[in-house]
């Protein structure tokens, strides 16, 4: 299974709105009261948000494609200060979602590859993003490289109380 990002463009705002909103149901409804994910999603998979997303220079999003079909999203910011690392030296991944159905095969380590040497080549010293300190995402990250820097924790309005705390997770590159 080979993986690309490709970059999105106006085009495609509204397979990215589509595949992040369905990846996001298939894992996520659990972190809302009433699995309602709406908080999240109003301000994450709209297109006037994700057409304003596009325009931003610091902002970067991809369609992370396997053949020819859409498997998930990515978006990135690209210049994200870190306690002692300045923007210009961290990156911050802000979403990684794949579809359910590309799940448990391999592709999320692959997109992490991808999103690291995208992070070198534009001479990051480090990759971060938060996760979940419940769940399996922690383990992925951690058995991929990164290490817990901090705690943090889910600040959108709706969200299950219990589901909140995060840990910052960096990778040195």
């Amino acid at each position: 299974m080979e993986a690309i990002l490709e970059p999105l463009v106006e085009a495609t705002i509204s397979d990215y709105i589509k595949v992040g909103t369905q990846s996001y149901n298939e894992h996520y409804l659990h972190l809302w009261e009433g699995r309602n994910p709406n908080p999240y999603i109003s301000r994450s998979f709209t297109q006037k948000v994700v057409s304003k997303d596009i325009q931003d220079n610091n902002l970067k999003l991809f369609l992370i494609k396997v053949d020819k079909s859409i498997a998930g999203i990515v978006k990135l910011v690209l210049n994200s200060p870190l306690d002692e690392y300045s923007a210009q030296e961290a990156l911050l991944a802000q979403k990684i979602y794949l579809l359910k159905a590309y799940s448990g095969q391999g592709l999320g380590k692959k997109v992490l590859a991808l999103i690291e040497k995208y992070a070198k080549d534009m001479g990051k010293k480090i990759l971060w993003l938060d996760t979940m300190q419940k769940g399996g995402p922690i383990q992925f990250y951690l058995k991929n490289g990164f290490q817990i820097k901090k705690e943090s924790e889910l600040t959108i309005p709706g969200a299950v109380r219990a589901e909140k705390p995060m840990w910052v997770l960096t990778k040195v590159l």
